[in-house]
C-alpha cells in the first residue's frame, strides 16, 4: 500500500504552513497537494531550435504525471545556443552556461520540495547541465532528450555550413550559394543533424539508463517524441513511489556503458568535459584515460555526419541506441540498473520482443521516401564485423606539452596527419590564428596553436571556425595541425587536437610553445610532444631543461573577465580533461 505520507513533498507541507497556500496562488488545485509533486525542468525559451519546441515536451510530461496520479510544476533553466555565438566573445560563455543551468536546477528543486523530475533538453550545454543538476537534486527522475531537426535540401545540415563559409571567404562559391545554404541548414526544430555535442549528450543519457530506452535522437517533429514524454512523466511518478534515484543507477558500469557507445558512434570530444563532470557529481571519477582505454579496440560503427554520411535523424531509423547496443552487447553491462526499474539486459529484450525495430524501419521507409535514396539499416549501423574502424573514435596523446593530456577525434583526422613532426606556429588568440589560416600566413607542415583558450582564460570557447578553415583547405586540411587547449564544435573535423592540459593561463606546456619548435604527434603511440627548438631535435632530458628555463620567464596573461559569471568560471574552473567543472578549495 503506498503511502503518500511518506513522500517527501508531504513531509514539507506541515514543515511550512505557507507552502499550499503559495501553490494554491499559483494555478494548483486543492487536491494536487496530496498528490506526488514532479519537477519539470526544461531548457524551453527561444533561444534556439533545440529548445524552442521543448515546451510540447513539457506539457505531454505533464499530462503523463497527471494520468499516473501526480502533479506536474514546470521550471526553466532556458540554454544558450553555440552555433549563434560562433565567431564572437559569445561563445566564451558557452561551457560555463552549463554550469549555470545546474546551479538553477538544484535551486529550483531544492528550495521547495518536490518527490521526482523530469529533465527536458537538447542541446550542448543544456544536456549536460541538465544531467549535471539531476545528480545534485538526486530525487527520482526520467531525463527527455529533445531530438534532432530533419535535414535540408540536397540532404542539407548545418555542420556543412562552415564548410560553405571558408569557401565564400576564400572566393569559392559565390553570395547566392551561401545564402541559400544558411536558409536551408536548419529546417526544423531539434538538435543539429549531425553527432555533434547535442547529439551525443543525448545519446549519453540513455545509454547511461538515464531515459527510457529508444528515446534518444528520435527526429523532433516526430510524434513518437510526444509519446516518449508522457511515458516519462507517467514514469517519474511512478518512480517517485519506488524511490529509485539517479544515484541508484549511475555507476562505473553504466558509465562505462556510456563511453562504449560514444566508440561505438564516434561521439564528440566535448563529452570528454561532460561525463567526467557529471561522474564527479556522483562522487565517481573518469577522465581522459578511461576514454582513451575503453575506446582503444573499440568498433566504430555509426555512419552519421560529419564524420559519416548521413543526417542525424537516420540514428533512429537504424533503431537508434539499442540497435548500437544490440551490436556491441557483448562488452556492455547488462546488468546495470535504468529508469525503467529494469536492467539494460531486460529493456534490450523487451524492445526486441515488442516490435521496436520493426517500428524503425517504418519509419526509414518513409524516410527513403521523402529524400528519393535508398538507405538500409545496415548503411547507417554497421554490423560488428563490418565495422568502419576498430579502434574506437577518440584519442588521448600525452607528453611534455600535455602532460594531463589533449584529445583528438581520430575518426575525422586525415591519416596524413596521425604521425608528423610539425613546425610550431604559436597564437595567442582564435582571431589571429583565423586570419593566418585563412590568407595562407601558415604553410604545410606547421602546429598551428591557439592558446589562452582554456577555461581559466577565456572560458574555453570553441575554435569551429578555424577548424572549419582548415579541414576545408584542400592544401592545409592534410598537411597541418590544430592545437589548442580550447575546445572544438562537435562537428569538427580534421587535424585537430583540442583540451590541451594544463591550459597555457595555468602555466602548461602550452604556453612555453615557440615559433619553430618541433611538435610531434603519434595519434597510434598517444603522445604529442615538443621535441626540438628552432628546427632541431632534441632529446628528452635537453627539452625538459628547455621548458624549466622559459617557465622562469613564464607569467599568467591577465584575466579576460574582471567581473561576472565568466570571472567566477575562470577562477574556480577545474583543467579541461578533468571536465572543467567548478571547483573549490577543499577539491
Amino acid at each position: 500500500m503506498r503511502d503518500a505520507k511518506e513522500l517527501t513533498s508531504q513531509k514539507m507541507r506541515k514543515v511550512a504552513p505557507e507552502l499550499d497556500p503559495l501553490r494554491l496562488g499559483t494555478g494548483w488545485k486543492l487536491e494536487d497537494l496530496s498528490k506526488p509533486q514532479i519537477i519539470v525542468e526544461s531548457t524551453f525559451g527561444d533561444s534556439h531550435p533545440g529548445s524552442g519546441h521543448l515546451d510540447q515536451l513539457v506539457e505531454a510530461a505533464c499530462r503523463g504525471i497527471a494520468d499516473a496520479g501526480g502533479h506536474g510544476a514546470r521550471y526553466y533553466a532556458t540554454d544558450i545556443c553555440d552555433g549563434e555565438s560562433q565567431g564572437t566573445d559569445g561563445i566564451n560563455f558557452s561551457l560555463a552556461s552549463r554550469e549555470m543551468i545546474a546551479n538553477m536546477i538544484e535551486i529550483h528543486a531544492n528550495a521547495t520540495p518536490f518527490d521526482g523530475g523530469v529533465y527536458m533538453a537538447s542541446c550542448d550545454k543544456g544536456m549536460p547541465g541538465n544531467l549535471i543538476g539531476m545528480a545534485r537534486v538526486n530525487i527520482p527522475s526520467v531525463m527527455v532528450t529533445g531530438g534532432t531537426m530533419s535535414a535540408g535540401p540536397e540532404l542539407l545540415t548545418l555542420e556543412q555550413l562552415g564548410m560553405y563559409s571558408a569557401q565564400y571567404e576564400r572566393g569559392e562559391i559565390d553570395e547566392a550559394r551561401f545564402t541559400w545554404a544558411k536558409c536551408n541548414a536548419c529546417p526544423s526544430c531539434g538538435a543539429c543533424s549531425f553527432i555533434g555535442t547535442a547529439s551525443t549528450m543525448q545519446i549519453m543519457a540513455e545509454a547511461m539508463g538515464l531515459s527510457l530506452p529508444g528515446s534518444a535522437l528520435l527526429p523532433a517533429t516526430s510524434p513518437d517524441l510526444l509519446d516518449y514524454a508522457y511515458r516519462a512523466g507517467k514514469q517519474a511518478v511512478e518512480l517517485a513511489w519506488q524511490g529509485l534515484k539517479p544515484t541508484d543507477i549511475v555507476t562505473m558500469d553504466s558509465l562505462e556503458n556510456a563511453i562504449l557507445v560514444h566508440a561505438a558512434i564516434s561521439g564528440s570530444t566535448n563529452t570528454l568535459l561532460h561525463l567526467p563532470a557529471i561522474a564527479h557529481e556522483y562522487g565517481l571519477e573518469i577522465d581522459g584515460d578511461t576514454f582513451d582505454r575503453l575506446h582503444r579496440g573499440a568498433h566504430y560503427l555509426l555512419d552519421i555526419r560529419p564524420a559519416g554520411r548521413w543526417p542525424a535523424e537516420f540514428f533512429y531509423y537504424a533503431g537508434g541506441v539499442p540497435a548500437i547496443m544490440e551490436e556491441i552487447r557483448d562488452v556492455l553491462h547488462l546488468d546495470a540498473m535504468t529508469v525503467t526499474g529494469k536492467t539494460l539486459g531486460e529493456n534490450l529484450d523487451e524492445l526486441k520482443a515488442n516490435g521496436f525495430y520493426e517500428r524503425c524501419q517504418k519509419w526509414l521507409d518513409e524516410a527513403n521516401a521523402k529524400y528519393g535514396i535508398h538507405v538500409t539499416k545496415e548503411d547507417i549501423i554497421r554490423p560488428y564485423d563490418k565495422a568502419i574502424g576498430t579502434d574506437g573514435s577518440v584519442a588521448v596523446l600525452k607528453g611534455n606539452l600535455a602532460p594531463e593530456g589533449a584529445v583528438i577525434k581520430h575518426t575525422a583526422c586525415p591519416k596524413e596527419m596521425f604521425k608528423a613532426v610539425l613546425n610550431a606556429r604559436p597564437f595567442d588568440s582564435e582571431e589571429e590564428c583565423l586570419d593566418a589560416v585563412l590568407h595562407h600566413k601558415v604553410q604545410k607542415g606547421d602546429a598551428v596553436f591557439i592558446r589562452y583558450e582554456g577555461p581559466q582564460a577565456s572560458g574555453m570557447p570553441e575554435m569551429f571556425y578555424t577548424s572549419e578553415a582548415i579541414s576545408t583547405d584542400k592544401e592545409l586540411g592534410r598537411a597541418i595541425a590544430l592545437i589548442t587547449d580550447g575546445r572544438f564544435s562537435g562537428a569538427s573535423t580534421g587535424p585537430v587536437i583540442g583540451h590541451c592540459s594544463p591550459e597555457a593561463q595555468a602555466g602548461g606546456p602550452i604556453a612555453l610553445v615557440e615559433e619553430g619548435d618541433l611538435i610531434e604527434i603519434d595519434v597510434p603511440g598517444r603522445i604529442l610532444a615538443i621535441v626540438g627548438v628552432k628546427g632541431e631535435r632534441k632529446t628528452p632530458e635537453e627539452m625538459d631543461l628547455v621548458l624549466a628555463e622559459r617557465k622562469k620567464n613564464w607569467k599568467p596573461k591577465p584575466r579576460k573577465y574582471k567581473s561576472g559569471v565568466l570571472r567566477l568560471f575562470s577562477e574556480h574552473a577545474a583543467s579541461p580533461m578533468k571536465g572543467a567543472y567548478l571547483q573549490y578549495g577543499d577539491e
